[in-house]
């Protein structure tokens, strides 16, 4: 996972056909340290695929603009817009399920970007 800015995630937000991944935690938040765990586990089975993490106690707005109810939250984004938001981390198997359908449009976007 990356860490990254409110600023620079929201460019990335801003553009076409992109989706997006991002984790929101905090750090004394045991939960999600085993949250953390399990998504660095999904995010390696494909190598090309960026988990982007953000600290929620330096992003209030972030977290009113998205209406994130608690931590660990993981959000999903399709052009611009919030199509998916995990708080029950079930397992990675859970998890991996749920994302996968992103991760091949992901994927897809990659590879057309690269020709």
């Amino acid at each position: 996972m990356k860490e990254i800015s409110i600023e620079r995630f929201e460019h990335k937000l801003n553009q076409r056909d992109s989706v997006e991944f991002l984790y929101v935690y905090t750090p004394l938040c045991g939960t999600c340290k085993l949250a953390s765990k399990m998504i660095e586990i999904v995010e390696a089975t494909n190598e090309q695929i960026t988990i982007n993490q953000l600290n929620i106690n330096h992003a209030a707005h972030f977290a009113q603009k998205w209406k994130i109810e608690s931590v660990p939250c993981l959000l999903v984004f399709q052009n611009g817009l919030g199509v998916e938001r995990l708080y029950a981390f079930q397992s990675v198997a859970y998890l991996f399920d749920t994302l996968k359908p992103y991760f091949v449009k992901k994927q897809l976007e990659l590879n057309l970007k690269e020709r």
